[in-house]
């Protein structure tokens, strides 16, 4: 299954302005956003599956890919078109041997070594960051370099991800990113489908 070119949508509830991950979800894809990833780090496993099951429904409903984070068990339970893991999660083999061959799994990496390993490991795709300071992660900025490094050296495709805004959209997709994923951008917008609408003008431009 491809990853889908531009924006990559996730969901951020503790940022969305009193708006459900549900309601988010559907205006992002609303918006043209064809890949979802669904990121819930703070509700209990009953909570995150019921949302799970909704936003899956709502995305195989409008044909755009469905990715659950971290919890490889929901994604099997919703029928996800994938996970997406960290470094400190399930090793990709064991994620692959759960899963099977025709989901897709992603993997958070923030340095080349990592982005190689997880290649010949066998992910789909990575996430690439976080580039610059973000309010979502704690996880240290790594720098454009990395970005640079990746365009130049990973053939398989990546998420651009980490304090990517509209204002500085346009250098990030200059660098090469063919993927980009802005959380609190999204999410926290007051109209999120104009925020979405500016974020492809800026994308066509390159």
């Amino acid at each position: 299954m491809e990853i889908p070119l531009g924006l990559y949508g996730i969901t951020a509830e503790n940022f969305a302005n009193g708006r459900s991950n549900v309601e988010c979800v559907k205006e992002m894809i609303k918006g043209g956003i064809k890949i979802i990833q669904y990121r819930e780090k703070y509700k209990s496993i009953k909570e995150k599956v019921k949302e799970a099951k909704e936003i899956a429904r709502i995305c195989k409903d409008s044909g755009v890919t469905f990715i659950v984070n971290d919890h490889i068990d929901i994604a099997l339970l919703v029928d996800a078109d994938g996970v997406h893991i960290g470094q400190d999660d399930m090793d990709i083999k064991d994620v692959r041997q759960i899963l099977g061959d025709k989901k897709i799994i992603g993997v958070s990496t923030h340095a080349p070594l990592q982005a190689k390993k997880a290649v010949e490991e066998g992910a789909d795709y990575l996430g690439v960051g976080p580039i610059l300071k973000t309010t979502t992660k704690d996880t240290k900025p790594v720098g454009i370099e990395y970005l640079e490094f990746a365009v130049k050296n990973i053939e398989i495709p990546f998420v651009a991800i980490g304090g990517i805004k509209e204002h500085n959209l346009g250098s990030i997709v200059k660098t090469g990113a063919k993927r980009v994923c802005l959380v609190s951008e999204i999410v926290s917008a007051s109209d999120i489908v104009k925020k979405i609408d500016n974020l492809h003008k800026i994308l066509k431009k390159y």
